[in-house]
């Protein structure tokens, strides 16, 4: 692997996207300083002192109300370090890469250029986050020695979140600079990269841009509202779930605006020489009347409270450009396009194509001016047709990038289909596909992506993914239709694949258990499956990790399969079932191998029950870990309520103080509240995670860690915890909390029934009817947790939160 060395990253310019680049630095551990102009005074004159870097204090205090949150923990804010560009500028020569983030101005960029380039380190990587401007341009301001080290990063917003970052290269770039920085990228930062031609817009917004202005002509065109073409194009679509106009606005529609000013700018209908570069499709690129409407107005979108959609109270309501005014929303789209849209693909957009309903009609044209646009663009913008799948799937939320839906759909009758539609002037453009889609290897493949690569039509040839030293840490990486990449469902050796749990493994040395239930929820029989993988690892293997390929780690215990073993057998049943889930946590916390939990997304109840008896966790960025039995009526009972206790009184023995209640509070609180990690950092403070733990940015690296993590603490001769009595709060701990509880029922805060749920929660946390300081062990207080879950699960206003949670997946509040 590459050897660069990123000690500390400068971040000029501290707007929306400049400060939350630095505050994601922040995230993963990487020391940033953070630059913008020198403050001015209440006068107009230079600030003097600490308000001389008053624009990005402002900036870093913004930080902390931003959501989605951009800090995993708001308290590292002070982390990041303050500069201005009149008293700092030699900071940067301690810098090894620095990104400039400034405003998507040409002139302002350069003579930024010229302002730093003496102070940049040799060694030191300089990056443009312009999200279209020319790369190439922009380096004609340098030094020759700086051209070498400089390229364009385009982060996407918001960078914490949106995995996709697009690497441009100049003529001068070193190819080592692009591959030391997507290494950085990669593993540091925990994106995914594709790497973009310089041209305008790059590769997602000028696919993704052109797809949004293509989608407002055919709004027009069919007359069909923003609430109903959301509901087409969400989730239904196999796109992000905020569909088109939420997009916008929550993108900022002067953003927006000024992403297809670029366009407008760089690009012409005119093809003769020397014009702005030729698309066919410029037309279309006008600013759209409603666009201009709402940018005149001031409505800026989610920012300005306003945009296509607006909140007043609890309505939502949308911009009607007939009148100017703002009218109800909520309307849906038919229902018959949902069913259409679950289909196979071909057959999926045959039934669009001949629909005679605008809804259907409006479906089909955005999906082949997608098409369309993709085809006669991509020798252009990218290297290959999965960089525009890829950018478009990472940078825009959907789920298959236009040339993976194509190709699935059948390439062939697609291409019929499109190139029928741009003979008879329905297509957005009168170009016609390129020959390469009807003639050639693309033709005879069936498609773009193969396992031998994909279609580059600048190459005119299947090209492979690239392959970096660190790509190997990505045993599963993301792939696109038509690859055959390996199926993390099926891979390796497969030992046993009972009770929705497959045991498997891909080097014999370590197990792993993959639960496939569904939300991976954690059913008898699934517990059962657990502690034998664990036997058999202690019998044949250096340790086991506990890791599943998709989105989420677990959601808890099933509750639907519990339920009938309640109806059936009574109480009794539940409290067996309780009874041996908690005996498979103490299996796998007291495991002779290592367990290690590779957890990402969510870890809920249950599934947070399991990492915490890990012997190791080992946590994606994104990883959202909490005990929420309380949501449904129940108390945390596999083990949870006893994990707090027990943290509780090992951190109390660590300190120099004798009262327990201080270090039980918090995790009380996580409980009593069903708190939830709003990713790996804050699930740490909440206790779900501890120091020793491992926090991953690439989501796609967690298996390779989880299995190092594993093999080394085996290496190093793993023995489990000893078995030992620490001591608990009491009864009078107990009475010190309920006296809080107390008051917040009376104050209206909690219902009876949450009071009533805290009340048992408290005692078993706090050891039950016992003396404070009395020493109880795991197993006392697990049957506390079983004696307190089965009163609650015959409760009555219990079972309404659980029934309306099975029917409607949302909370009840009773």
């Amino acid at each position: 692997m590459s050897r660069f060395q990123v000690k500390k990253v400068a971040v000029l310019g501290a707007g929306v996207m400049g400060a939350q680049i630095a505050a994601h630095l922040v995230n993963v551990r990487v020391p940033v300083v953070l630059f913008d102009l020198a403050a001015k005074d209440a006068t107009g004159a230079v600030a003097q002192g600490a308000a001389k870097n008053g624009i990005v204090t402002r900036a870093i205090d913004n930080l902390k109300k931003l959501k989605p949150a951009p800090l995993g923990d708001v308290a590292d804010a002070v982390l990041i370090e303050q500069a201005n560009y009149e008293d700092d500028l030699a900071k940067l020569g301690e810098c090894d890469l620095i990104i400039e983030a400034i405003a998507e101005r040409m002139d302002w960029k350069l003579d930024l250029y010229k302002k730093i380039a003496p102070h940049v380190a040799k060694h030191s990587i300089l990056a443009s986050n312009t999200s279209g401007l020319s790369i190439t341009k922009l380096s004609e301001a340098l030094p020759e020695a700086l051209k070498p080290r400089f390229c364009g990063i385009h982060f996407f917003n918001p960078p914490r979140y949106m995995f996709l970052v697009e690497l441009i290269n100049t003529p001068t770039t070193q190819p080592q600079v692009l591959d030391d920085l997507e290494t950085f990228v990669t593993s540091t930062l925990g994106k995914g990269v594709v790497r973009a031609h310089d041209t305008p817009n790059f590769i997602a917004n000028r696919v993704g841009i052109a797809g949004m202005l293509a989608t407002l002509k055919e709004v027009e065109k069919f007359g069909l509202t923003p609430d109903v073409v959301d509901d087409l194009t969400g989730k239904k679509l196999g796109r992000a779930s905020s569909g088109t106009f939420r997009t916008a606005d929550v993108v900022g529609l002067d953003t927006m605006a000024h992403v297809v000013k670029t366009l407008q700018d760089n690009l012409s209908a005119d093809a003769s020489e020397g014009a702005p570069k030729f698309d066919p499709f410029y037309a279309n690129f006008a600013t759209p009347p409603v666009l201009a409407k709402l940018l005149e107005l001031g409505n800026l979108g989610q920012k300005a409270k306003a945009g296509f959609f607006k909140k007043v109270g609890r309505d939502i309501l949308r911009f009607d450009l007939k009148s100017g005014e703002y009218v109800p929303a909520g309307a849906k789209a038919d229902e018959v396009y949902g069913r259409m849209l679950k289909k196979p693909a071909g057959e999926r957009l045959k039934l669009l194509r001949e629909s005679e309903g605008p809804q259907g009609q409006f479906l089909w044209a955005i999906l082949r001016d997608g098409f369309h646009y993709a085809a006669v663009h991509l020798a252009d913008i990218a290297e290959s047709a999965r960089d525009i799948d890829f950018a478009m799937r990472w940078g825009f939320g959907m789920k298959q990038g236009p040339f993976e839906l194509w190709q699935e759909a059948g390439w062939a009758q697609v291409a019929k289909w499109v190139q029928e539609d741009i003979d008879a002037g329905k297509a957005l453009s009168t170009a016609p596909l390129p020959r390469w889609v009807f003639e050639g290897p693309v033709a005879e493949a069936g498609g773009v992506h193969t396992p031998e690569g994909s279609w580059s039509a600048s190459q005119n040839k299947f090209v492979p993914q690239r392959k970096l030293p660190v790509h190997d840490r990505q045993l599963f990486p993301e792939s696109v239709l038509g690859a055959n990449a390996a199926d993390a469902n099926k891979a390796g050796t497969t030992i046993s694949d009972e009770g929705d749990v497959r045991v498997w493994t891909l080097d014999g040395e370590v197990l792993i258990a993959s639960i496939h239930s569904k939300m991976h929820a954690i059913s008898p029989d699934v517990a059962e499956a657990l502690g034998a993988a664990v036997e058999l690892a202690e019998a044949e293997y250096k340790g086991l990790v506990i890791w599943s390929p998709d989105e989420m780690f677990s959601v808890g215990a099933d509750l639907q399969a519990m339920l009938p073993a309640f109806v059936v057998a009574g109480i009794g049943a539940v409290e067996g079932a309780e009874e041996e889930l908690q005996n498979v946590m103490l299996k796998i916390r007291y495991a002779n191998v290592p367990v290690v939990s590779a957890v990402r997304g969510l870890a809920l109840g249950g599934g947070c029950e399991l990492a915490v008896y890990s012997s190791k966790r080992v946590a994606a960025m994104e990883s959202y870990i909490g005990l929420v039995e309380v949501g449904v009526g129940l108390i945390p009972g596999a083990g949870g309520l006893t994990y707090i206790a027990r943290r509780a009184a090992e951190n109390a023995a660590a300190s120099t103080g004798t009262d327990l209640l201080p270090f039980l509070t918090e995790g009380f609180t996580a409980a009593a509240m069903a708190k939830v990690g709003t990713g790996a950092l804050d699930s740490k403070k909440l206790g779900y995670l501890l120091d020793s733990d491992v926090i991953v940015a690439n989501k796609d690296e967690l298996l390779y860690v989880a299995l190092q993590q594993a093999k080394a603490m085996a290496d190093a001769g793993y023995r489990p915890p000893l078995r030992r009595t620490f001591r608990v709060a009491g009864r009078s701990g107990a009475a010190t909390i309920k006296g809080q509880l107390v008051n917040m029922r009376d104050g209206g805060f909690i219902s009876a029934h949450d009071f009533h749920i805290a009340s048992l929660i408290a005692n078993v946390v706090t050891g039950g009817d016992v003396d404070a300081g009395s020493l109880v062990n795991e197993e006392y207080l697990m049957a506390l947790e079983r004696k307190a879950f089965c009163s609650l699960i015959v409760h009555p206003k219990t079972q309404e939160r659980i029934m309306g949670m099975l029917s409607t997946g949302k909370p009840v509040r009773n």
